[in-house]
């Protein structure tokens, strides 16, 4: 009851909804624009929280994740085009429900289905995350080393399909966290006598250059799109399709849920499993690839429960569970945030307004997605270089407000041209992202053991916890390692008969 006043109390005396609604238009216009993901779109206003109040900050961050998750259904729809990658299996039956004319009734379920996914998924939140982190109280600095590790390895082994690729880009973002200065000796490392890099490079220009700059790059070589064409009105489903599409619903929320909680699962993985499953327990199976209405609301529901149970292992752990999660965990440690148990006892107010600003966002997502949406259809049929130089400038301009550095600048342009690098060999992001991170927290808590223990490395061996994430580190590498296997000798069977 006490929570629940201050949350009351927080949305007349703090920004929480401004932050709210800004990031929730913010969203659904970076969604909307084809092939600007959700990671992307937040990644772009992460420089402007620099100078904001922390609850703000994680506020807004917040409240673009969920509206880009409704945002990218709106091309998934009219154009075949996902807006981002959790839509892709929006596009099966929302593009179709178009050609016959219901087009409008698509983005309908879309919008009602994200609404009640997000609800489900920040009800979860709410409920898991604070018991889960005192589960940390009782982690030692070697516990906490274990647990880098162990949000590396499953990271690595579940992203992009390629554990080698997944470790390279993992290492490389370690390695780019040791730049700066040494955090128990003091020692500068790696500054090439540039006293700018004495305090380490910034996860946040990481981020931007990966997910941003590699993606304007990748863009600048494709070609246009197809151009919506009729104006549309959203139509809120009946009550009778409310009905159809409740079980369909209640299957993308659940596997949403689940793949939110696994780090590396993701927005895109719980949207295609969940359309699966919808179509297994469906009663109208002949419908799907046709126009199926519910072949839009179980992958709807699910992307949005995953922009919230995502935020779980991150709230909890400090471990992300997608992209986006990653760019929020990057607005945190702007603000000298640390997630875990302390967060929830020393900053409680931040998690609070997380929590209230996201439901504000989400509640006010059935009104301003529907003002929004003649904008989106809009800016869609724009030609895609005029949009491209706007945000590049947006990039730069927001970069380079946090120190007023070029050198920042030179940073976001070179790891976007790694990222764009990354793209066409298909090495993950993620691992890289969550090297960067959670680098220096590995390495100062291995040293410090070794210092506890005089250089002895069977203090690991010492601590409960330390052995079970180890041990659990290294099944996740053997299950990677023995599903690459097999699915070699699979692709070596099937090539002959082919």
């Amino acid at each position: 009851m006490k929570d629940l006043i201050q949350a009351f109390t927080m949305l007349g005396t703090t920004y929480v909804i401004p932050a709210a609604m800004a990031g929730l238009i913010w969203g659904i216009i970076g969604g909307a624009l084809p092939g600007i993901s959700a990671s992307v779109t937040m990644a772009l206003i992460l420089p402007f929280t620099f100078t904001m109040d922390p609850v703000s900050a994680i506020v807004l961050l917040a409240a673009t994740y969920i509206g880009a998750e409704y945002g990218g259904s709106i091309p998934a729809i009219l154009i075949r085009t996902p807006g981002t990658n959790s839509a892709a299996a929006t596009v099966i039956d929302g593009y179709e429900m178009k050609r016959q004319g219901r087009a409008g009734e698509a983005l309908g379920i879309s919008l009602w289905s994200g609404i009640l996914g997000s609800l489900f998924g920040l009800a979860m939140l709410v409920l898991l995350t604070e018991p889960l982190a005192r589960i940390a109280l009782a982690f030692t600095p070697m516990s906490y080393f274990a647990l880098g590790i162990l949000g590396l390895s499953i990271i690595a082994s579940l992203s992009g399909g390629s554990l080698l690729k997944g470790m390279i880009a993992a290492t490389i973002g370690v390695m780019v966290a040791t730049v700066g200065t040494d955090p128990i000796s003091g020692v500068s490392r790696f500054t090439f006598g540039l006293p700018e890099l004495l305090g380490g490079i910034k996860p946040i220009l990481i981020m931007v250059g990966l997910f941003a700059v590699s993606e304007l790059l990748r863009q600048s070589g494709s070609k246009g799109l197809e151009a919506a064409g009729e104006i549309v009105r959203i139509k809120l489903p009946n009550f009778l399709t409310m009905r159809k599409i409740g079980k369909a619903q209640a299957i993308g929320c659940i596997v949403g849920l689940f793949e939110g909680l696994m780090p590396g699962g993701g927005g895109s993985i719980a949207a295609f499993l969940s359309y699966n499953e919808a179509k297994r327990w469906s009663r109208y199976k002949e419908e799907f690839g046709r126009g199926s209405v519910e072949g839009i609301a179980a992958p709807e529901a699910a992307n949005n429960t995953v922009a919230s149970a995502s935020l779980i292992p991150l709230l909890s752990f400090g471990i992300p569970g997608s992209n986006s999660a990653a760019v929020l965990l990057g607005g945190l440690l702007i603000h000298g945030l640390l997630p875990g148990p302390r967060l929830f006892e020393k900053n409680a107010d931040v998690v609070l307004g997380l929590y209230t600003g996201s439901f504000v966002a989400t509640v006010s997502q059935l009104v301003v997605g529907i003002l929004i949406l003649p904008l989106c259809i809009w800016l869609v049929n724009r030609p895609r270089p005029y949009l491209a130089a706007i945000i590049f400038a947006l990039v730069l301009s927001g970069i380079f407000t946090i120190n007023s550095s070029v050198i920042d600048l030179g940073i976001v342009l070179f790891t976007g041209l790694i990222g764009y690098i990354m793209l066409l060999t298909k090495f993950p992001f993620l691992p890289a992202i969550l090297g960067v991170v959670m680098g220096p927290i590995v390495e100062s808590n291995y040293r410090r053991s070794l210092l506890l223990s005089g250089g002895d490395h069977g203090i690991f061996l010492e601590d409960g916890i330390a052995i079970g994430l180890l041990v659990a580190s290294i099944v996740f590498v053997v299950i990677s390692v023995v599903r690459e296997v097999r699915e070699a000798r699979a692709v070596r069977r099937a090539a002959p008969a082919a």
